[in-house]
């Protein structure tokens, strides 16, 4: 049986080419998530308490210019749940934070990975568009065995303006709903 090494070169040299350009193309993606204008974090007590209270926003502008939060929008898988407009009118500072409050919205509803999650009772931590890193929160978690974190996606729609510019720019971006639980021993 004989081997024709050309094409054994040709299929390694294609497999290696089509390798680096997925590997491109999840970092270019990472890096386009990283790289959002805005980041923002929802947190409500109702998410942990059966309370009525309402939910807060903050978000920081990575920019260096003045940035007005038109709109969020959660965009929901649409046969299982309408998508959410969350409308706003914030101003916020260059490298600066700014935060709002509103009525309670429903964000958990549309959702196979938060229905999961919520009947195996974990609570709802925060939703933003970020990673979670414990240490930002400052949890120190030095039994892993006793506490955990776990994280469903969603896309959402994100709307600013620039105020000097009245240049409106859109994205659309995974949002990150941010679970916890402890577990007794």
């Amino acid at each position: 049986m004989s081997t024709n090494y050309a094409s054994v070169r040709f299929y390694k040299q294609a497999i290696a080419l089509a390798s680096i350009s997925l590997l491109s193309s999840i970092g270019t993606a990472a890096e386009l998530q990283e790289e959002t204008d805005i980041k923002f974090a929802f947190y409500s007590s109702a998410w942990g308490a059966p309370t009525d209270d309402g939910m807060r926003l903050i978000v920081y502008n990575q920019t260096r210019e003045n940035l007005r939060l038109d709109s969020i929008e959660f965009l929901k898988d649409e046969q299982t749940a309408d998508p959410i407009l969350i409308e706003t009118n914030l101003d916020i500072p260059p490298l600066g934070y700014a935060e709002e409050e509103f009525e309670y919205i429903e964000l958990l509803e549309g959702d196979e990975c938060i229905d999961r999650t919520l009947e195996e009772n974990w609570r709802l931590a925060e939703v933003s568009n970020y990673t979670l890193n414990p240490s930002v929160r400052n949890l120190i978690i030095e039994d892993t065995d006793s506490f955990r974190i776990y994280q469903c996606i969603e896309n959402v729609r994100t709307t600013w303006t620039a105020t000097n510019t009245n240049i409106q720019s859109e994205t659309i971006e995974w949002v990150l709903f941010h679970f916890e639980t402890r577990r007794d021993n």
